[in-house]
């Protein structure tokens, strides 16, 4: 009599399963994501039903079906509906990931507050806390309805019943990797239970038609824990991002199947929980030097919306052999690429220097328009020459040197209008094809040679 099956291997990125360890996962291609995770009785009959409950369900006409009841519900939240895409989807999947400590709980018990207030019911699930724990912290935050429920629990086949017997307008669970199922023998958090948990949970919020949001724990490389197939299945997948010690968070879009990815909403960490903050340009840029050398604004686009950023450089001699190069905020090689198109095209002698470049305000930028900005802050700082605080640059930047277009040029002109600037330096090529703006002189360029001599030609506008 064969031996029965104790074990087997899942693949973390994809969840494919193999009774064996293989150095390279035959769906996905990835080397080394195997891990072993015990079967428990009832792992082969995992109970199946139909997303929709209907199982004899007809395909349907794409015309003959209608969205004019597909409502969403506003969170009470401006930056975060605007990350949505307009508000929550009724029946939709969204996972929210960051750090510890990040306030992945506190923006959504602060979403539930609103919501509770707007009269939903809503249902709030822990498996980390307990309902005094949840209480304390809630307190902190204001006053909530009585349409806000507690449970802190961690079985889906008791969660379950609770769900479909309450039917709430919304959920939260937290978290996905605390949540298991009896008839799974792995422990939770492996990759078996997050990918059933998950799998629960979508087949609930598809069923019943309830909004569901999964908090994900992350890992050091910045991803969320458990099998990558875990964010294919949900409709919407958030990141939080920002470091713990400073007061601002930035929550980011990086799968919406109901509105612009990339979308970024920015926040503030209060005593109180977490605020909006409405004009991030305007605070991004704010205690900006004037007067220094190395200190350029640049238009950068998260999504639909452009922000303004300052990017400072500094370059000074160095007392090595080896040139020390930093990046802080940009991707590392890039700001080397641009050093190098520097040295060959224009003649700086960077290779004596140590260069150091940051963005101010910790975001993590790598839109090709920064190119330009970055450029021309190395130039400046290179030969210690301030530029004017009204200008604002970008634009993408080639190897031989050619400044080429960027998307959305209308909408950065505007957004650099609208903060008082009053000169732009932007690719030729954008130029041509943009409308004329009022209030703001726009100066177009081919190559960083033009952009450094326009700098020489335009004193009065652009040098201090």
């Amino acid at each position: 009599m064969a031996k029965a099956k104790t074990t087997v291997y899942f693949c973390k990125e994809c969840g494919y399963e193999s009774a064996k360890w293989m150095g390279q996962c035959p769906g996905c291609r990835q080397w080394n994501t195997f891990v072993e995770e015990p079967v428990g009785k009832k792992a082969d009959g995992v109970k199946r039903f139909s997303v929709h409950g209907t199982e004899n369900q007809k395909p349907s006409r794409l015309s003959d079906i209608s969205t004019e009841q597909e409502e969403r519900s506003t969170t009470g939240i401006q930056e975060l509906d605007r990350v949505l895409g307009g508000g929550i989807v009724q029946g939709s999947l969204i996972l929210v990931g960051g750090d510890p400590g990040i306030g992945k709980s506190t923006l959504l018990l602060q979403v539930c507050r609103n919501m509770a207030a707007a009269g939903k019911k809503i249902l709030y699930i822990s498996g980390e806390e307990s309902l005094k724990q949840i209480k304390m912290r809630a307190e902190r935050m204001g006053n909530f309805t009585q349409h806000l429920y507690l449970l802190s629990e961690t079985c889906l086949d008791v969660i379950e019943p609770q769900i479909i017997a309450m039917k709430p307008d919304m959920v939260v669970i937290d978290s996905i990797q605390t949540m298991y199922r009896e008839d799974i023998g792995a422990a939770p958090g492996s990759v078996s239970q997050v990918r059933e948990s998950t799998n629960t949970l979508m087949q609930i919020a598809k069923k019943q038609g309830i909004s569901i949001f999964l908090v994900g724990h992350v890992t050091k490389e910045g991803v969320v824990a458990g099998p990558r197939v875990l964010e294919h299945m949900v409709d919407t997948v958030l990141y939080f991002e920002g470091d713990r010690s400073a007061v601002y968070r930035l929550l980011r879009a990086v799968k919406n199947r109901f509105g612009s990815t990339n979308e970024v909403g920015v926040f503030e960490m209060g005593q109180s929980g977490l605020e909006e903050v409405p004009n991030p340009s305007s605070y991004m840029l704010n205690g900006r030097p004037e007067g220094a050398s190395g200190s350029v604004v640049v238009c950068s686009v998260e999504g639909t919306r452009p922000i303004l950023l300052e990017i400072q450089a500094l370059v000074c001699k160095t007392n090595f052999g080896l040139p020390r190069r930093t990046s802080a905020g940009t991707d590392y090689n890039r700001v080397n690429l641009l050093m190098a198109v520097l040295e060959k095209r224009l003649g700086l002698h960077l290779s004596e220097c140590d260069a150091y470049v940051n963005i101010t305000g910790g975001m993590k930028v790598t839109e090709p328009a920064l190119d330009l900005a970055i450029v021309l802050a190395i130039a400046s700082s290179f030969y210690d020459q301030p530029l004017s605080p009204h200008a604002v640059a970008f634009g993408e930047v080639g190897l031989t040197g050619e400044v080429r277009g960027v998307s959305m040029v209308q909408q950065r002109v505007n957004e650099c209008k609208k903060l008082g600037f009053t000169t732009c330096i932007l690719p030729q090529v954008s130029l041509d094809a943009m409308n004329p703006v009022e209030g703001i002189t726009c100066i177009g360029v081919r190559n960083v040679k033009d952009a450094i001599q326009t700098l020489n030609m335009q004193k009065e506008l652009l040098f201090q």
